[in-house]
């Protein structure tokens, strides 16, 4: 294919993004060291947080960064525009320019920088670079998506999800890097808004929870000095959806954990400052620019005709999750909101890709907590909203190989989708692979972790896989099928580990299910 990537490159990225509009920045011209803040040099040390990409389309992608020289008090900026040049080029030595411009650097947005550049070629990788104040980024690398219409060819997709800060060092993003994904998919809780503790890992900065603006900048600047992360950011374009954890934990639309302790007022203002330090944050387009307390975060990425990517918003439009057992089975409850839900199924029945993925923040298969008779579910997962799973995994049967995408639980929970879980004999109409976490739950008890889950196989035969190692999911697609991989760590108690594939597993095109290889 003309402008494919060298041979070296071992794969092709083959994507394609549904015509979100956004923000086009202008193409001007390239004029080295010339950005400065009004008045004054800038301070040194601008590109602390590194560079990202995200969202590829056809002709585009966006491309991100952050002035931050003092990350973790506020960023260190001075409260004025700071012009910022973006280059983009086909070599890594920006020999071949493609695009130029300058983007603005605006204090409300905390110094951030998202740069939507259009007009670029089908199926070809990209490098790019920031320079603002006489200061050069470090240099990231994308790659756009082929032509809407193309068929066939690969794709390399790594899960990610849950990186607690405190609980571990965010080494399996080192292993990623090597595996070369072509895009990175995360499912959410890149942040955890929990206090600092003097026992963990690594300690959160600040004496509290996030609840202000600057706070919540603060955490996610952290975080992004991690440097298998900051790595992994500058090698792949990431699409991103977020779940609770960037807020606060088990929040539901805008009821939070403690609504005794959080007023409405109170948490919709948290709920405004997390929104918009995560816009900040993210290689998102200008759609997600947050109004107050809410933010458009669900949209849809088409991979040609090979595969269609779905991105739900599992938060803000649920109701507040049940609290027995009659509650979870409510007709009423709702996981994603009418208007998500019509989407959804609209983009699943027109979809012209070989495969439908569904990258959904919660685990959708059941998890049935209670030996024996019975059943005892998790009522803030998809078992909380039984009505609308239900329904959606009907609607499943008459969609091509759809394949749903999860993270929150902290474990690999790989299963069948079936269209009544109350019926063993119920038809297979999918798969799910629940992503273990980054780092959350630290090195896990592995004894206790069988004695606990082992003895509910029996209640959860849908269930092909589960197991408690850090790391996370890597899978290659193509027409005939899916291959996936459960890349572990040995530990993310320190800075360097060594990694490995837990598990093989496969599903086939055309034939519901995963089985292992």
């Amino acid at each position: 294919m003309t402008g494919a990537a060298p041979q070296s490159d071992r794969r092709r990225f083959l994507t394609a993004g549904a015509a979100v509009l956004g923000a086009a920045a202008s193409a001007q011209l390239w004029l080295p060291g010339t950005a400065r803040a009004a008045g004054n040099p800038l301070p040194d040390g601008l590109f602390t947080l590194g560079v990202a990409s995200g969202d590829p389309l056809p002709d585009g992608v966006v491309l991100w960064t952050r002035l931050a020289p003092d990350p973790l008090n506020g960023g260190g900026m001075p409260d004025a525009i700071v012009p910022v040049e973006w280059e983009l080029a086909e070599d890594e030595r920006f020999r071949r320019t493609v695009r130029r411009g300058t983007a603005q650097a605006r204090p409300e947005f905390g110094h951030s920088v998202h740069v939507d550049v259009r007009g670029l070629r089908p199926d070809r990788r990209y490098w790019y670079r920031f320079r603002a104040g006489g200061q050069l980024s470090p240099s990231g690398r994308t790659r756009t998506a082929p032509h809407p219409h193309q068929r066939g060819g690969s794709l390399r997709v790594a899960l990610a999800s849950c990186q607690n800060w405190q609980h571990g060092y965010f080494t399996p993003y080192a292993d990623m890097l090597v595996q070369d994904p072509d895009i990175v998919l995360f499912v959410g809780d890149y942040i955890y808004e929990s206090a600092p503790s003097a026992t963990a890992v690594r300690r959160h900065e600040g004496t509290g929870e996030p609840y202000t603006l600057t706070e919540y900048r603060n955490r996610y600047a952290q975080y992004r000095t991690d440097p298998d992360l900051a790595a992994m950011h500058a090698n792949a374009p990431w699409v991103v959806t977020f779940d609770d954890h960037e807020v606060d934990n088990d929040y539901a639309g805008e009821v939070p954990q403690d609504p005794g302790k959080q007023s409405h007022d109170a948490f919709t203002a948290r709920l405004t400052a997390a929104y918009q330090a995560y816009y900040e944050h993210m290689p998102v387009r200008a759609t997600a620019v947050p109004d107050g307390p809410h933010i458009q975060m669900y949209r849809r990425l088409d991979f040609g005709r090979l595969a269609r990517l779905n991105v739900l918003d599992t938060r803000q439009f649920r109701s507040d999750q049940a609290t027995g057992q009659a509650g979870a089975e409510d007709p009423s409850l709702t996981m994603l909101g009418a208007g998500q839900k019509r989407w959804l199924l609209d983009g699943l029945h027109g979809s012209p890709a070989r495969w439908n993925l569904v990258a959904s923040q919660i685990m959708m298969a059941e998890t049935d907590l209670l030996p024996g008779d019975g059943k005892l579910w998790y009522y803030d997962a998809w078992d909380g909203y039984q009505a609308e799973r239900n329904s959606l995994l009907e609607e499943f049967a008459a969609v091509r190989n759809p394949v749903v995408l999860s993270g929150d639980r902290h474990l690999t929970m790989i299963s069948d989708l079936k269209k009544d879980f109350a019926d063993p004999g119920s038809a297979v109409v999918g798969a799910e692979f629940v992503g273990t976490s980054v780092s959350s739950n630290g090195d896990q008890d592995q004894a206790a972790f069988h004695a606990q889950w082992d003895p509910l196989k029996a209640d959860n035969p849908h269930w092909k896989v589960i197991d408690a190692h850090r790391g996370y999911h890597l899978f290659d697609i193509a027409r005939d099928g899916l291959d996936a991989q459960v890349r572990t760590v040995d530990t993310v108690l320190t800075p360097k580990s060594a990694a490995s594939t837990l598990t093989r597993l496969r599903v086939e095109a055309d034939e519901p299910g995963v089985r292992t290889v």
